[in-house]
């Protein structure tokens, strides 16, 4: 079991090598202070300014780091201590902010789940980390958090405090996050305490705990630490020329790492404002009213959202940098948003580090036909032959392996998962078919596959072995491969290939769900199509040809168009 204190925080993660930290704080990549003390030097530079901003609420950057502290020295009052870990299951608005700094203001650490997980996710998270606090929203609409956390709680003696955002009344122990904020200790205690507290950490500790798109069964936990995190914002801010008078949107899931990465931290980094909405038109359109927004990360349905409300199209004409965090950005989204001042650019990125971006300037070839190059000069970005390490020539694909700055050296607490994800020399393999393009003397790369079998349903990552595995516990599903059918709104589903058993019952979709309700899963991972088979296709190696299956629902999907077709 790991005891909730920092020394065994310290013992899960993998350092990067002393060599490489020397390196990386003589360029000046690397500062010497927290995600809390850099945020305090964007509070005592840009004061006045607007911080953050969601459909209800603004704050200055005064107002953000004062009511920050006030909620950091109430979960001290609570009890909680330096090191110990948060779920967070919260939406998008101004109290998640608040609630994320006011968490690492008090030395503990994030650990961002999702508001959609179920059972099934935060009980495996909780095994591997040991929370001491959870921190969620009892009127979230997908499913009952209250009851979940209830769960939880019981099923995991470490998790001695509730917290709540957002909700409209207070149930039993439970301690709002809003209630913190508005205690009436004194600005300058408050202070004082959080000082003190971060004083005691290392820049080089463990900030954040992220989760892993997955390549096992059981999401792994991704250990960010101060400096490198704050870094990798700093980096991503320079590359997309976010700037003190820009306004940087959010309306994907805030507590993913591109969410914290590429808008919050990057954002606050250079003393921008942070925007934040549900992906919802009306909530959307009182930000985008309040405020000039001028970069964002763009879906498939962030693009629906807007071409659903023409007032949104003439709101975001302020636009100077759009990044398309999709595959391959739609010739329909280059001709809608891309004008003389706004660009359309590709990104790429992963919660263990590395991110990818094309840059304003560079040739349209380039800039939407790849993922792009590494934003830090110290990155080292390579194309091996899958699984081995031999490299392989620009343009031929091969997997991508990374190393840098702000990529990890290593999962948390997961040796056995390591000597899989890792070469010998600490790069770390993506699992992510890519061919290198060489282009002015820069490398881009271009994404054209995946190894690891996940399903990229509106931006959640699907495990497909995840959620075969638990298919497999149904008494009449002999075998089973999860494989990614295409889908105009989300970008990819999950659809289910089944084999019964020859005694079996009559098996539709609403069973093989309601298994995965049963076992608590989130719903994003539920298959959403069944194909009930007599085989299933297989490789020279007798493995489930999985490309043949994809290629198989795809064509049954386009017959099905057409016959619907008027």
């Amino acid at each position: 079991m790991i005891n909730p204190d920092v020394d065994d925080i310290a013992a899960a993660v993998v350092p990067y090598p002393l060599e490489l930290v020397e390196t990386y704080r003589r360029a000046g990549l690397w500062n010497t202070r927290t995600v809390a003390q850099e945020l305090q030097a964007s509070v005592d530079a840009f004061g006045a300014k607007p911080a953050v901003i969601d459909p209800l609420v603004q704050l200055s950057y005064s107002e953000l780091g004062e009511a920050t502290d006030r909620i950091a020295a109430g979960l001290v009052a609570l009890g909680l201590r330096p090191g110990e870990r948060v779920l967070f299951q919260v939406t998008n608005h101004a109290w998640a902010v608040q609630a994320w700094y006011g968490v690492l203001k008090a030395g503990l650490v994030p650990v961002a789940t999702l508001a959609q997980h179920r059972w099934h996710e935060i009980n495996a998270i909780a095994l591997q980390c040991r929370p001491a606090a959870h921190l969620f929203e009892p009127e979230f609409p997908g499913h009952d958090l209250r009851a979940l956390a209830a769960v939880v709680a019981a099923a995991h003696p470490s998790l001695r405090v509730q917290l709540t955002v957002g909700a409209a009344s207070r149930h039993g122990g439970e301690v709002p996050i809003e209630s913190l904020a508005d205690t009436d200790i004194s600005a300058v205690s408050s202070r004082q305490l959080v000082e003190q507290v971060q004083r005691s950490l290392s820049p080089d500790s463990v900030a954040v705990l992220q989760l892993s798109g997955g390549t096992t069964s059981v999401p792994k936990l991704i250990p960010r630490l101060h400096a490198e995190y704050w870094y990798n914002s700093q980096a991503w801010a320079a590359a997309m020329n976010i700037a003190a008078d820009s306004v940087a949107v959010h309306l994907l899931p805030l507590i993913h790492n591109a969410g914290i990465v590429c808008s919050l931290h990057a954002a606050h980094a250079v003393g921008a404002c942070f925007a934040t909405s549900p992906p919802d038109n009306d909530a959307f359109l009182r930000v985008a009213s309040r405020a000039r927004i001028t970069h964002m990360l763009m879906t498939q349905p962030i693009v629906r959202v807007i071409d659903a409300d023409p007032r949104l199209r003439a709101a975001l004409r302020g636009l100077h940098t759009i990044a398309w965090a999709d595959r391959t950005v739609p010739p329909s989204v280059v001709e809608d948003f891309e004008t003389s001042t706004c660009k359309v650019i590709q990104m790429f990125g992963m919660g263990e580090g590395m991110c990818l971006f094309t840059s304003r300037d560079a040739p349209a070839a380039v800039r939407h036909g790849t993922q792009g190059t590494p934003v830090s000069a110290h990155d080292e970005a390579r194309v091996y032959e899958p699984g081995t390490e031999n490299p392989v020539p620009p343009g031929q694909p091969g997997e991508l392996c990374v190393r840098g700055p702000y990529t990890i050296r290593g999962y948390y607490a997961a040796p056995e998962r390591n000597a899989q994800a890792f070469t010998s020399d600490g790069l770390y393999r993506t699992g992510d078919v890519v061919t290198e393009i060489q282009h002015d003397g820069r490398s881009y790369f271009r994404l054209e596959d995946r190894i690891k079998d996940l399903i990229n349903r509106g931006g959640e990552k699907i495990n497909a072995e995840e959620v075969e595995r638990l298919l497999l516990e149904h008494p009449d599903i002999e075998r089973v491969a999860v494989v990614a059918m295409p889908d105009e709104r989300l970008g990819e589903r999950a659809c289910a290939f089944v084999i019964t058993r020859p005694d079996a019952h009559a098996l539709d979709l609403s069973t093989i769900t309601g298994l995965l309700h049963a076992r608590g899963v989130a719903k994003f991972k539920w298959p959403e199509r069944l194909e009930i088979r007599t085989d299933l296709p297989l490789t020279d190696i007798h493995k489930v040809n999985k490309a043949i299956l994809r290629q198989q629902i795809a064509d049954i999907l386009t017959r099905e168009d057409m016959a619907h077709a008027p």
